[in-house]
Formats: structure tokens, sequence, C-alpha cells
């Protein structure tokens, strides 16, 4: 067994806190990294970590020991990650997922000038409101708008973005403005169907903290660009995303309300899964998506603003 593995595997089993959690993330047995720390330790001569019924601890020389080690891995994945930025060619097949009208209208469109420089690469796209397991379903990346907490996944900001709730000013002039959150109950809020017909709640922020509202109405699909067009034709109330409403805001077509409660934090984002080694193919389309959607007046330009 190579060293690298051994001190690798240690660092892992001491960040889960156990052989089972390490071995869940590295994809082998927990007997497996038993054994890569049994060898590690019997290499050394020293005991790194105490077992016991009740979980794993490490040892004085443990703790002296740990941090080193995570400054050597940390110096391995630099090394590696600069050579692999000096390739000029970037090859293999790129899966990508996103929401359904941004991957449309704002991930699509860059795929012909980033294949007209890396054009050794194959891209792939799947465009849908339902969240994708990237790694059951074999996807490289995926583009997602708002936080992402699962903490098998790395976030790249690519671009900020806020959640609002919005309507036209004639259903609010026949329906009333609601003044908190919790008025929504009183109007035809026309929110994302998840699987099984269960509608998506509401994110809001009140004195520093989130919680969410259940929301209710006579529309309700899975289709986030069907729920938009029925909000523009004043059906009801909606909640969307900044980046999708700027052009009917500025044409007064639409209103929001609720802003000093709307969740000031809700970034378009390229998701991945935790890797070592970030492809290059998947590095150099975040950079790619991230320069574009940064460029001075991209937005205005993509929703006619101006």
């Amino acid at each position: 067994m190579d060293r690298y593995t051994e001190i690798r595997s240690f660092v892992l089993i001491t960040e889960k806190g156990s052989f089972a959690g390490a071995a869940l993330a590295e994809g082998v047995t927990p007997v497996v990294m038993g054994r890569r720390l049994d060898a590690l330790e019997q290499r050394l001569g020293v005991r790194l970590m105490h077992r016991s019924t009740r979980g794993l601890t490490l040892t004085a020389l443990g703790e002296q020991f740990i941090e080193p080690c995570r400054q050597l891995l940390r110096d391995f994945d630099i090394t590696e990650n600069s050579i692999s930025a000096g390739r000029s060619t970037v090859r293999g097949h790129l899966v990508v997922s996103a929401p359904a009208a941004f991957g449309r209208k704002h991930v699509a469109p860059q795929a012909p000038p980033f294949r007209a420089i890396h054009t050794e690469l194959k891209m792939s796209f799947n465009f849908t409101d339902s969240v994708v397991d990237l790694v059951r379903e074999g996807y490289d990346m995926a583009i997602r708008i708002g936080e992402v907490t699962d903490p098998n996944y790395v976030a790249i900001p690519l671009f900020p973005n806020r959640r609002v709730v919005c309507g036209t000013p004639d259903y609010f002039e026949r329906n009333g403005v609601p003044r908190t959150p919790e008025d929504l109950a009183q109007h035809n809020c026309l929110a994302f169907n998840l699987q099984g017909g269960q509608q998506r709640g509401w994110t809001f922020r009140r004195d520093g903290r989130l919680f969410a509202v259940r929301v209710d109405g006579d529309l309700a699909c899975n289709d986030g660009e069907l729920l938009f067009d029925w909000v523009k034709q004043g059906l009801g109330i909606g909640w969307r995303s900044t980046w999708e409403i700027q052009a009917e805001l500025k044409r007064g077509e639409l209103v929001t309300v609720l802003d000093e409660y709307a969740v000031g934090n809700y970034p378009i984002q390229a998701v991945f899964p935790q890797q070592r080694y970030l492809p290059a193919k998947i590095r150099h389309f975040i950079d790619h998506l991230k320069a574009v959607y940064n460029t001075p007046g991209y937005w205005e330009r993509q929703l006619g603003v101006g």
C-alpha cells in the first residue's frame, strides 16, 4: 500500500470520525479503511488513534501528525492541479444538467463558443426543473439556483441572484398587496410542484433568520417557465429569481412585494461532486460561464432591458 493512500485515509477517518463514514466517502468498506490506518501506524511504529465502542479519537501523537498530513495533501493537490491547468487541450465528454428555462437561455448558447475553443470536447445537456443525482445519473456538473447544502457537492458561485415575490399590477389591484409572508395565505400563489403533487414552500428572512411559508394556489406545475407565464398573465403571484424578471419589472408589467423579507443570497452556482482532482473540462466550462455572466451588460442584453 502506498504512503499517500495511508495518509489520505488517516485524514479522512479523522474528518469523518469513523471508519464507516470514511469508507462511504472513499467508496470502500470500513474494513479496508481500518487496514489502511493499521498499516500507517505499523509503518510509523506509533498509535495515532484510540479505538473504543464510543468511536475514534486522536492520540497525542495523532494530534501532532494530523495537520502536517493535511498540509501534505493540500500541497499535492496544488501541484497536481497546476500541471493540469497547463494543458491547452480539453478532451473527453462533459455532461451537464441545468434548470430548464435557465439552461435553454443561458447554458446551451454557451456550448458553441466554448467548443470553438475546445474542439476535442463533446458536450451533452439535460435541462430539467427536477434536482438530479449527479453521481448516480452520470453527470459531471450541474447549474443550480440557490444554496447547495449537500456536503458531497462543491458549489462555485457564478452570479448573484435573489428570490422575490412578484405579480402584475392588475393582480394586486384586484386582490390587495400582502404586507407579511403570512398574508400569502390569502393569495393565489402559483408554486412549483414537486414529485407527487407536493408544493414547494417559499423561503423568507426575518430578523436575520430564514423561514419557509407553505403556499397554495389553484395552479401548480413542475415547469418553471410555464409558472412564470401564468404570473405574467395575472393569474396569481410567483416566487421568481431576479435574473428572470428584470425586463418585466423595467416595463412595469410586474411589480415585487415583500422585498424586506426577500432572501438576499440565492446565487446561480456551478455544482459538481466532491473530488480531489477537478477535471479540466469542468474547470474550464465553469470559468467560461463565470466570465460570460459577469460581462457588463450581459443580463440586460439577454433580457431585453434598455
